[in-house]
């Protein structure tokens, strides 16, 4: 599984604490996206994570958690996500709380299962930015060195620019798909629009569509169509 993320151009990432009806769901498991990516940055329990897992279950796609807090843990999904945000002020986010984590259930850990997320937060009025507190005061150099760090120091799997709500500076995304060689490159914020879905793809290895999920069940399975431009 974790050797076909390489060829995943589109992922759909839903958050345990929101509401999205059966319809709307069976329409985004049956939407061509490569894959569910569970997660988001509060308001996350176990309860809500397994709702939301159990009922993605029912479809023929891969889900991935996202684990921002490991009491929201659940087993049974395809692959587990780890984020590690390199720009955190807080360095809880960076080591502290995967340590505690490991300490607590290292035995059990489905490593195989596990991959790391190079996390940079862009966007200085996300709610991620916040809990993070992270560095968003950075210039292209810096978002091309973290880049470089995620994939030539800590041969990280993956390098994810998030942007959280607002549209990114896709000329320097650009250059950051330019410096990753090895590192697969997500990007996700503000594709509310086929055409920001096309030119986030055309910077970035994959896009993760979110928030427009909530907003406009259509326009969100419209930004699949990325998926068969790519392939032309």
């Amino acid at each position: 599984m974790i050797d076909t993320i390489k060829n995943w151009k589109h992922i759909f990432k839903l958050d345990p604490d929101k509401k999205i009806s059966d319809d709307h769901l069976e329409k985004i498991c049956f939407s061509g996206t490569d894959a569910i990516i569970v997660g988001g940055s509060t308001g996350i329990t176990y309860d809500n994570t397994y709702d939301l897992f159990s009922r993605i279950q029912q479809y023929p796609i891969p889900s991935i958690l996202e684990i921002s807090n490991q009491d929201a843990i659940v087993i049974g999904f395809d692959l587990y996500m780890i984020p590690i945000v390199l720009n955190a002020s807080d360095p809880d986010w960076i080591i502290g709380n995967h340590q505690k984590a490991i300490k607590k259930y290292g035995d059990i850990i489905p490593w195989e299962d596990i991959l790391t997320e190079a996390y940079v937060s862009l966007n200085p009025d996300a709610t991620v930015t916040k809990v993070t507190n992270a560095s968003t005061d950075l210039d292209e150099e810096d978002v091309l060195a973290y880049a470089r760090c995620a994939e030539q120091l800590l041969h990280m799997p993956i390098f994810y620019a998030e942007y959280s709500g607002v549209f990114g500076n896709i000329e320097m995304l650009k250059k950051v798909k330019r410096v990753l060689n090895k590192t697969q490159f997500f990007y996700g914020g503000g594709i509310n629009t086929v055409q920001k879905a096309q030119k986030a793809a055309e910077a970035a290895d994959t896009i993760i569509v979110g928030n427009v999920i909530y907003q406009d069940i259509e326009l969100a399975i419209e930004t699949v169509k990325i998926k068969e431009e790519s392939s032309k």
